[in-house]
């Protein structure tokens, strides 16, 4: 703790530049530092102890060794994909034995809509939260367009309300699966599930073994792709620091401050009460999110966090049938994070470009990223799509939008992981609601 310590106040002096250090040294400490917390995480023997580990000692590869950090991207993304072969089945078999196993359809109508009242109170909250943030801090004011500016974005359209509802039904099953459509991917398993409850006993029971089979053999695959989350996530961290450098933030440091501090706001003045409010162990909560969460912020991926979230929730007394609805129904219904940026990104380029909308015109500006964002999450780099289409809409330039593109990883980190652990305790809200958490497993919860 001395040593790495030691390194980070070291790194703090060079970087106000109070003191001109060898470069030299500081290397020596901060290997010194990386070299010191591995004892501690053999001992720990713990997966979260060592996804952080790894998550220093990436960081530290890239900022020393940008050349092989980059490289190393290879290593992150065969994570990611062995991650994504797990989604589909996960999902489709779990909601088909929640909904088919218990039989029960009017169940499924009442999470479904009390998921859907508390997806959307939730997410009208980070959006005031992030409009608040942004007009307080100002960070777009004084932003000038750099000059010879020509990034461009994927040539894609922000969707309709209209296009992301239709979006969000499969027109084909193995095209849903292949493209990673989680929402299309749900629907399809609620009326999967539905038809085979309404049948007889003697034809419902072989494909309801079947299914549930399926689930107890993912979670065992997800078990063994877990032990290569160390590798995945440092790898994923190493290429970002190389990549991009740990002095990215430059201009847009304040915006990145503001962004995150307005995620902390909501954790601490939403979240927290809400865990409170359905009465679940606080510490034990933090303990059983942590490894997915560490992950989502590594990958920047909410898909390499999901099998892990499910397995976590369940542990933490959370009704598997309960788990396997909420989680995918919040991916594309509940995304805190993503919701919080928007809204404060979409002011951002007001401000950029001297424009002084109203806080009714901002509002307004968040409901409409709101309902296009909705069923999108898949799309790659789906937040800034939604974004630039909506800055179109309303008659904005667009270059604040590519400027944000520096620190957009930095900042899809902190989104990812709020999307997460809204997602998780979601679950825990609408068992609650249902009044079936497990309080005996909540209190008795400890990490693998």
């Amino acid at each position: 703790m001395a040593t790495c310590t030691l390194a980070a106040i070291l790194l703090v002096i060079q970087y106000l530049e109070w003191v001109q250090l060898p470069d030299t040294l500081l290397k020596i400490f901060r290997w010194l530092a990386v070299v010191s917390l591995l004892p501690y995480a053999l001992q720990k023997r713990s997966l979260t102890t060592w996804i952080l580990v790894s998550m220093v000692i990436g960081a530290t590869v890239g900022h020393d060794f940008p050349a092989i950090a980059v490289k190393l991207q290879l290593f992150s993304q065969i994570f990611l994909r062995l991650i994504r072969t797990i989604i589909a089945p996960l999902i489709f078999s779990t909601l088909v034995v929640g909904i088919a196993g218990h039989s029960d359809l009017k169940q499924v109508g009442r999470m479904g809509w009390k998921s859907l009242v508390y997806f959307y109170a939730v997410t009208l909250m980070a959006l005031l939260i992030g409009l608040v943030a942004i007009n307080i801090s100002r960070a777009g004011l004084g932003l000038h367009m750099p000059a010879g500016e020509t990034a461009q974005l994927p040539a894609t359209e922000a969707p309709s309300f209209s296009d992301a509802l239709l979006h969000a039904f499969p027109e084909n099953i193995a095209k849903s699966v292949a493209e990673g459509e989680v929402l299309q991917i749900v629907i399809f398993a609620v009326i999967f599930g539905i038809s085979l409850a309404l049948l007889s006993e003697q034809k419902r029971k072989p494909l309801l073994n079947f299914c549930e089979s399926l689930s107890q053999t993912m979670f065992k695959f997800t078990n063994i792709i877990m032990y290569m989350a160390p590798v995945g996530v440092g790898c994923a961290i190493a290429f970002t620091v190389g990549h991009m450098g740990l002095g990215v933030l430059g201009n847009l440091l304040q915006l990145l401050l503001t962004f995150y501090v307005a995620l902390i706001a909501f954790l601490l003045a939403i979240l927290l009460p809400v865990a409170l409010i359905i009465r679940i162990p606080i510490r034990k909560f933090i303990s059983a999110i942590s490894e997915p969460v560490s992950i989502a912020f590594a990958t920047t991926s909410s898909d390499a966090a999901l099998p892990k979230a499910f397995e976590v929730m369940e542990r933490f007394g959370v009704p598997a049938k309960i788990v396997s609805f909420v989680i995918p129904t919040g991916y594309s219904f509940n995304l805190d994070g993503t919701t919080l940026y928007l809204s404060l990104a979409a002011v951002f380029a007001a401000q950029a470009t001297g424009t002084h909308p109203s806080f009714a015109q901002q509002l307004l500006m968040g409901l409409v990223l709101i309902l296009t964002s909705k069923g999108v999450a898949g799309v790659p780099r789906a937040a800034l799509v939604i974004l630039l289409g909506t800055v179109h809409s309303f008659h904005l330039p667009a270059w604040p939008v590519f400027v944000i593109l520096g620190i957009d990883e930095l900042m899809d980190m902190g989104r990812t992981s709020v999307n997460v652990i809204g997602n998780c305790l979601a679950c825990a809200v609408v068992a609650r609601w249902e009044g079936e958490f497990d309080d005996s497993k909540a209190l008795g919860f400890h990490p693998e």
